[in-house]
């Protein structure tokens, strides 16, 4: 096995940014020689990268970036295992490599920095992946709109509005954030959601007590209040002012939202 100098082995870590003793092992593989050694540590990392694939990825960072005239927007969420790395320099620097990727090529154009996250797992020792990556574009005189939830950003809204005032879009991006709404307006729902929700509070003990006469118009009582009430954007009780809904904070200022999407990273 060829001697492997000190020299050498800091030349090899400069230009990967591996461990040493990585450095040093891969050098002694390679017998010396550079090239092979770097092929060695970016297979090794590749296969680090895939033992480490189905760990939970609960920490992270969303981001997202707005065009100045507010017609395009980008937010991409990428997950790692801990709270530290969430905020390591190189983890930031990645995050923020996959946002001008998906601005600059739309969702999907993350898989071509796949081997430098490979690397980052590998170098951190974390499993770290994008969860998610959105880009809009405005249509019809539409702005675009994002929020993070400070101050560990975990949970981000990329939203697009028709009409209403940019305080209103950023209000509604917040609402979102917080609510989790999974539709915009009730047309918006599956009918076979709808008859399935019906079906399973017509079900209940609550309404199979009443009379039968009473119970359809239990079973919509319910149905508004508590599944459009809750997973309906327009139908959800206004985060900024509990007496209005949703729908009437937009009314009040012509707005319309047209399509939104939230990225949250959580254990759950």
């Amino acid at each position: 096995m060829a001697e492997i100098s000190a020299s050498l082995v800091k030349e090899l870590r400069d230009l990967t940014s591996a461990p040493m003793m990585d450095c040093k092992r891969a050098l002694q593989e390679a017998n010396g020689d550079m090239e092979a050694a770097v092929r060695v540590l970016r297979e090794k990392g590749m296969a680090g990268a895939a033992k480490r694939s189905d760990r939970a990825t609960p920490e992270g960072k969303v981001g997202y970036r707005l065009a100045e005239d507010a017609k395009r927007g980008t937010m991409v969420a990428v997950g790692c295992e801990t709270e530290p790395v969430s905020n390591n320099d190189e983890f930031l620097a990645f995050a923020k490599k996959v946002l001008e990727a998906i601005e600059a090529e739309g969702p999907g154009a993350e898989t071509a920095l796949e081997e430098e996250r490979a690397q980052l797992v590998a170098k951190l020792g974390e499993n770290i992946v994008v969860t998610g990556a959105a880009r809009f574009e405005a249509v019809d005189g539409a702005t675009i709109a994002a929020y993070a939830h400070p101050p560990r950003n975990k949970i981000g809204v990329l939203l697009q509005m028709r009409g209403g005032s940019d305080d209103l879009a950023r209000k509604v991006a917040m609402h979102i954030a917080a609510m989790k709404p999974s539709w915009i307006g009730r047309e918006d729902v599956p009918d076979e959601t709808v008859a399935q929700e019906r079906e399973i509070y017509a079900s209940t003990d609550e309404v199979q007590s009443k009379p039968e006469q009473a119970r359809d118009k239990i079973v919509e009582g319910m149905l508004n209040k508590r599944f459009f009430g809750a997973s309906v954007l327009v139908d959800q009780e206004w985060i900024h002012e509990s007496s209005k809904k949703v729908g009437d904070a937009l009314g009040q200022e012509g707005a319309e939202v047209l399509e939104f999407e939230r990225f949250e990273l959580s254990s759950e």
